[in-house]
């Protein structure tokens, strides 16, 4: 579940810090006081795209925290699968937007926004009008009905995906071979002169950076030369040079030597030093005498660095993958030489896959068409409990080999009617936004069990919608706090209601300025505001006393 969220220099937020509660929390404020903020702000922690006009005028950069405590085991797996760093069942997700760069971190650990965004998808999930419209796709229904399926479906795909990757690599293997005579002397005679350019170079790993070395050494031969003697001179036993200089100091140190023990200390040293610069003066003239430009190496090591390039520009950047370049050509050729032997033998594997696949295709449809049923069964107790007076709600499932993938051959076709004597059409043709938004709730009701994304965010949940259908709407958010965390942005009170957190948003001015504050609403806090969305102008006894008799109704229907 989420804990908590920390905001910083965001928009109209100075600063808050919200503590999150188990099962439903509310979020409630007069319209403009900055309720969208805070869920945009949770959105910018999860990896959303980052605008530097987000960031406070006057400060350097806006910060957002969330923190999750994670138990479900799936969700672990999951986290780990990622790579991503979790510290005793917690994940903390920062945010950090500046001037010119914005910077994401999971438990200290630097990642990006993408690793966020795939983080995100397993700790939260988020209800907006965008994702209310997802609905509206088949494919999406399609994923629904999978979730809903379970762990009926999860073999038979897995075995389904493994089968249907070896029957299109079988074909493509085929197609490759059916192409017209030209073109496939076209690619054996490129491939053969590919693979016989690189065997003619006679690659071996390694030896670009050797010959790069030798490259330099002799481009640089000569003022390597002038370096080394330099260096020779001024270390030698010469006049002016350093072991000269050494030499004399040893002559003058024993000379008094004799007259203080601690003194041999110092003789022994300069000992040392001598012998390091006889060392060091006999390997760097035994290099000088070595040292010589050869015309001929260095022309050799030019044209293999020549020739080397040439296939890296040709090929791959490294001689590996020059080298896997071949490996692959000499793969292709054999294809194409030994097609015709093998045509016959890729043909009957070809179409054993194929009907493999497709009898997994048919297993995996039957599973999905006695689950639609009861899917559909499901959501129609829901969609009548949510104020669909007269609702009828089927799943089309239809099938074709044409369409057959790796996830099956089936299209999911949501149907709804809503009204009596109406057919049934596609949930694209019918539903509207309020209509939408109670769809998503009665799914996400129905899949409660099967969904391990402990935390959900709902907002606009309450669009178009009022009066009984609100109550309706506010018992279901009930039901599913039970199971889940729930975090409901609303402007209803009948949904307020229901709150086992409620938080309330408030806009004020101070030093001139708009700042955004969220504060946590005691019992009395609760029944105010509650109060202030039923009221008008002003908050009569009377509209108090309604709104603490909505506040025991919703606390009666959660015992109940």
């Amino acid at each position: 579940m989420l804990e908590s969220l920390h905001v910083k220099n965001l928009a109209l937020i100075d600063e808050i810090e919200v503590a999150f509660g188990k099962g439903l929390n509310i979020l409630t404020g007069e319209t403009g006081a900055g309720k969208s903020i805070v869920i945009g702000s949770i959105n910018l922690a999860l990896g959303a795209k980052a605008d530097r006009d987000m960031i406070r005028t006057g400060a350097e950069y806006a910060l957002v925290e969330l923190v999750f405590q994670v138990d479900g085991p799936g969700q672990l797996d999951a986290i780990r699968a990622l790579e991503l760093p979790v510290e005793d069942g917690r994940v903390i997700l920062q945010r950090r937007i500046a001037q010119n760069r914005s910077v994401c971190r999971v438990c200290g650990e630097t990642v990006t926004a993408k690793q966020l965004r795939q983080l995100a998808a397993i700790l939260i999930d988020i209800h907006g009008q965008h994702e209310h419209q997802t609905l509206l796709e088949s494919g999406r229904q399609l994923e629904i009905l999978d979730a809903y399926a379970g762990d009926r479906l999860t073999s038979l795909k897995a075995s389904l995906r493994d089968v249907y990757a070896q029957y299109r690599s079988a074909a493509e293997e085929l197609a490759l071979g059916e192409t017209d005579g030209e073109t496939r002397r076209r690619e054996i005679a490129l491939a053969e002169f590919e693979c016989q350019e690189i065997d003619e170079a006679g690659l071996r790993i390694g030896e670009d950076e050797e010959a790069e070395h030798t490259y330099r050494k002799l481009v640089n031969g000569q003022k390597i030369r002038e370096a080394v003697t330099a260096a020779h001179t001024l270390c030698g036993y010469e006049d002016g040079g350093s072991g000269a200089g050494v030499d004399r100091a040893l002559r003058e140190l024993r000379t008094v030597t004799a007259y203080d023990g601690k003194l041999e200390d110092l003789e022994r040293q300069l000992l040392d030093i001598d012998a390091l610069l006889n060392d060091y003066n006999r390997a760097a003239a035994d290099y000088l005498s070595e040292i010589e430009f050869d015309a001929e190496l260095f022309d050799r090591t030019e044209k293999r660095l020549d020739l080397i390039n040439r296939l890296k520009a040709k090929y791959g950047g490294s001689i590996e993958e020059i080298l896997a370049y071949r490996d692959n050509a000499g793969r292709l050729l054999d294809r194409y030489r030994n097609y015709d032997a093998r045509r016959e033998e890729l043909v009957e594997r070809r179409d054993g896959l194929q009907r493999e696949a497709l009898a997994l295709c048919g297993r995996i449809s039957a599973v999905r068409r006695e689950c639609a049923d009861a899917l559909a069964g499901e959501m129609r107790d829901a969609l009548l409990d949510l104020n669909f007076e007269d609702v009828r709600f089927e799943i089309q499932i239809s099938s074709s080999d044409e369409s057959m993938n790796g996830n099956g051959y089936d299209r999911a076709v949501f149907m709804i009617s809503t009204n009596t004597g109406e057919e049934l059409r596609e949930l694209s043709q019918v539903a509207s936004g309020g209509e939408l938004s109670r769809i998503m709730l009665a799914l996400k009701t129905v899949l409660a069990d099967r969904d391990e994304t402990e935390t959900l965010i709902f907002d606009e949940i309450d669009t178009g919608i009022s009066g009984k259908t609100a109550w309706k709407v506010s018992e279901k958010m009930g039901i599913l706090g039970k199971a889940h965390q729930l975090i409901c942005i609303t402007h209803l009170a009948q949904i307020a209601a229901m709150a086992d957190v409620h938080f309330c948003i408030e806009k004020r001015v101070e030093n001139d300025r708009s700042v955004t504050d969220i504060r946590e609403l005691d019992e009395e806090g609760s029944v105010e505001e509650l109060a202030r969305m039923l009221g008008g102008a002003s908050i009569t006894e009377s509209v108090r006393n309604n709104a603490k008799e909505l506040k025991d109704l919703a606390r009666k229907t959660k015992q109940g």
